[in-house]
């Protein structure tokens, strides 16, 4: 995903660590833990759709923009406010959420 441009945004974790300690933190959020489950087990060419009660994290949204263009697939993700329609790399909400 870095050789795509994926940068992890850090900014938005709010525990006193290191910066490597707080991208590993990300690494490990739910939504791109579905996506990930959803690519290993889904058939190609289905979408992926997660669910999800909050709202997602911008560095969530930034990696599954960068996933959907690598894996070429689209991927829905339902937040607290509102769909989210991830392909080749755009989201439906322009990034604005």
């Amino acid at each position: 995903m870095r050789e795509e441009g994926y940068v992890s945004s850090t900014k938005l974790v709010l525990h006193d660590v290191e910066e490597e300690e707080k991208e590993h933190m990300l690494k490990y959020h739910s939504e791109k833990l579905a996506v990930a489950f959803g690519i290993l087990t889904m058939p190609a060419g289905r979408p992926i759709r997660v669910m999800k009660n909050l709202r997602v994290c911008e560095d969530c949204h930034s990696a599954i923009k960068h996933i959907s263009k690598i894996v070429g697939r689209l991927i829905i993700l339902r937040d607290s406010h509102r769909f989210h329609h991830f392909n080749n790399g755009i989201c439906s909400c322009g990034d604005y959420w």
